[in-house]
């Protein structure tokens, strides 16, 4: 039996190649020696991990600011015969580096990133991949705009600071001294969220909550970032606000595809067309996927879901590990889905079932392998 593991990340516990090898080491002791492991992401945590994996190569760490403009190290994927720079918005500029209490869009910036992309201009890179998922911010790429060389001036004539994220405050934008050096280089923006940059549908309504935007400071945020979208047309002569991934990471989606002329990617696209996914699916018995959290939303984007559409057109089951499966699952199912499995079997709390997933991941593999092997047993038996 032929199995492929292609998961994304159990995020906060577990990364994909993490649970990959725990499912792939179950596997071998199962006797099924014909195993292929695949990190997977969507662009977000994982993407320099499954690049890497794919495709060899280094990481490279440099100091940055974090989304609150202090220092910290920061690592990016480089493939130095290709020049290739793989790049995580979430590595500099991520929720995961802030705690609740200090999440706040007004002061969050991705200057960061914009230092891990000019570092990576610096080493020669000719072609950039951009993951956006994961960030802490909604600053419309000012901030990443800033560590560009890109100057914000209010109305007073001064410089927009660091960390000043009152986009209504803007009232020019000077690109003299932007550093062109990206325009010039094959840059993708790898995002699975199409969502415009304002707007019902926009940056601020549909993500500014989790990145601590308080409800009743909704709508005069989404103005001001209108009057920046604005400024930014009237800079460079062309309105990309509706363009689809505009609203990814906060409106750096916009930024990228405005300023640079970036091509947007599906980040799970990017990652399956290196890695061959589709050929080595279309050659199993088995794919096992999986992340932390199944439910409607995954059909929007998500790993599991779109390695079950690509095992669908070749018949080949497909086996779904969570650690939370939530809601009406059908459409899922209607996707090529064979089977999702929680992988948390006892009563517990979150925090203990973050720290114990590769345990809880390895126990829910085994039964389920075994299950199966049982199967086939009886079914060559009656054979």
């Amino acid at each position: 039996m032929k199995v492929v593991i292609a998961i994304d990340s159990f995020k906060g516990s577990l990364s994909s190649i993490e649970g990959g090898k725990v499912i792939e080491t179950v596997c071998k002791q199962q006797n099924i020696e014909d195993v292929v492991m695949l990190p997977l992401a969507d662009g977000g945590e994982g993407t320099v991990d499954a690049f890497l994996h794919i495709l060899g190569g280094v990481r490279k760490r440099v100091e940055v600011l974090d989304p609150l403009h202090r220092p910290i190290q920061a690592d990016y994927g480089w493939i130095e015969e290709s020049k290739l720079a793989i790049i995580e918005t979430a590595a500099a500029s991520g929720l995961p580096l802030l705690v609740d209490e200090e999440r706040d869009p007004y002061r969050t910036s991705t200057y960061g990133t914009g230092q891990l992309v000019k570092d990576a201009l610096d080493q020669g890179a000719t072609d950039i991949i951009i993951g956006l998922g994961g960030s802490a911010t909604i600053d419309g790429g000012v901030g990443f705009l800033q560590a560009l060389g890109v100057v914000f001036y209010l109305e007073d004539g001064t410089a927009l600071p660091l960390g000043d994220i009152h986009l209504e405050k803007i009232s020019s934008i000077n690109i003299d001294r932007m550093d062109r050096r990206l325009k010039d280089k094959h840059l993708f923006i790898a995002s699975d969220v199409t969502n415009p940059l304002v707007g019902p549908k926009g940056a601020v309504y549909v993500f500014g909550a989790q990145k601590g935007l308080k409800s009743q400071h909704r709508e005069s945020f989404d103005q001001a970032m209108d009057h920046y979208q604005r400024l930014v047309k009237e800079t460079l002569g062309r309105d990309e606000s509706e363009t689809l991934g505009a609203g990814a990471a906060g409106g750096l989606g916009f930024a990228l595809y405005a300023f640079f002329g970036g091509t947007f990617r599906s980040g799970f696209d990017l990652i399956c067309q290196k890695a061959n996914l589709e050929e080595k699916i279309s050659k199993a018995d088995l794919v096992i996927t999986g992340e932390g959290k199944i439910d409607s939303q995954s059909l929007y984007g998500k790993v599991p879901i779109g390695v079950s559409r690509i095992a669908k057109k070749y018949h080949v089951p497909v086996f779904v590990f969570t650690g939370q499966a939530e809601g009406d699952l059908s459409e899922a199912y209607k996707e090529g889905i064979s089977s999702i499995i929680p992988i948390i079997d006892e009563v517990t709390t979150l925090d203990h079932a973050m720290k114990e997933a590769p345990r809880y991941l390895e126990r829910a593999a085994r039964r389920t392998i075994q299950i199966l092997r049982t199967g086939l047993a009886h079914s060559t038996y009656k054979k």
